[in-house]
């Protein structure tokens, strides 16, 4: 294998190429450093081009959270709805990410930028397929191929809870009635070009005209509207409280609700906040219990809801003791008899690897504090 493997070179002169082209117009370029590469690391995919945007996924996902990886999913059309954007509409955007002008992002920091990209999909070509695509015994869902889905099964209550782990952006889940979103308990969303859940959640529910302009904002919008409906307009709200909204653009992939869980409580005078896993455990709790009042007001009923590891990302928890204290509320609800289709969405492998030792049993939540 490591006679085949592509050059850094190569591979960023092939990332100039799609980077022009844009992920919809990759049909009949002559790609194959990448295209090799993505039948080790992304086998399945159905057509070279669905097999290089697996690739370049996997690639992109490996990056450091923030703005390097930000600026690479505008760069090449990853971010959702850039897929057919214009490449200068793209590289405008992604100037942005770092505050500066195009000309010095197109000279600077968009060589940088994939010069790592193709750093990452070297290392690709070098590991196993089943290491790169998650490890051994996952499942592709909907005609992915790049092998982020797979399925552990639970025994709850005496009987088995089959659970859907998702290894990458939350942003590119699909066919996910509702999604759980960490925010702080002020009910205030982070910027959109910031890495975080909620974050990504609010850029991918944005709706944007064909230039890439924002046209509206909707989860910041009906989080707003929320809080004026439920007397906390301007004041903060109790830990665990969810806010219910829609899902703004996302609805275009299935998505229809996105549940706003509170467990962030900001340090006053400092840039810091507190979280607690009881808030966790309370915050996941409440989330099934607003699931099962909205069931049946959606055709057809919400059935399906996708967690993240809650407090774990800057929230300051543990990948152990997110994971633990959600669980604590899904297992809860699971064992009085709930059924609904339960997934989880993690980014690293080693916080994949605690979802999928869940048959064998978790510590139980600690009301643990994490500060940052």
């Amino acid at each position: 294998m490591a006679s085949t493997t592509p050059d850094e070179a190569s591979l960023l002169a092939e990332l100039q190429k799609v980077r022009r082209a844009g992920l919809v117009r990759l049909r009949g370029r002559v790609l194959p450093g990448l295209e090799s590469t993505a039948a080790v690391a992304a086998p399945g995919a159905r057509t070279p081009g669905a097999a290089v945007e697996a690739l370049l996924r996997l690639a992109v996902a490996r990056l450091d959270a923030g703005t390097l990886r930000t600026a690479a999913e505008y760069t090449l059309g990853l971010a959702q709805g850039t897929r057919d954007w214009p490449a200068a509409s793209r590289r405008a955007r992604a100037a942005s990410v770092y505050g500066v002008s195009v000309e010095r992002f197109r000279k600077d920091h968009e060589v940088m930028v994939l010069g790592q990209v193709a750093e990452h999909i070297v290392r690709l070509a070098s590991r196993p397929a089943a290491e790169a695509a998650g490890g051994a015994g996952a499942r592709t869902a909907d005609g992915g191929g790049s092998g982020t889905h797979r399925t552990v099964g639970i025994a709850v209550g005496g009987r088995t809870v089959a659970l859907t782990l998702h290894v990458h952006p939350v942003d590119l889940l699909r066919d996910v009635d509702v999604v759980v979103s960490p925010v702080n308990v002020h009910l205030a969303l982070p910027e959109r070009f910031k890495s975080s859940v909620a974050a990504s959640l609010r850029r991918a529910a944005a709706v944007h005209g064909v230039t890439g302009d924002l046209l509206a904002d909707p989860l910041h919008d009906e989080l707003l509207g929320w809080a004026s409906r439920h007397g906390a307009a301007g004041r903060a709200v109790l830990p665990g409280t969810v806010a219910a909204t829609g899902a703004g653009a996302l609805t275009g992939q299935g998505v229809r609700r996105i549940y706003h869980a509170a467990v962030a409580v900001p340090r006053a005078g400092t840039n810091d906040y507190d979280v607690l896993q009881s808030d966790v455990t309370r915050a996941a709790s409440r989330a099934l219990a607003v699931l099962a009042e909205e069931h049946d007001r959606f055709d057809p009923p919400l059935r399906s809801v996708c967690f993240p590891l809650l407090g774990s990302g800057r929230g300051g928890l543990s990948y152990g003791a997110g994971l633990a204290a959600v669980w604590a509320a899904v297992e809860a609800d699971a064992a009085r008899g709930a059924d609904w289709d339960i997934h989880f969405v993690v980014r690293s492998p080693e916080a994949a690897a605690l979802v999928e030792r869940l048959p064998a049993g978790i510590r139980p939540a600690h009301d643990r504090r994490a500060t940052r």
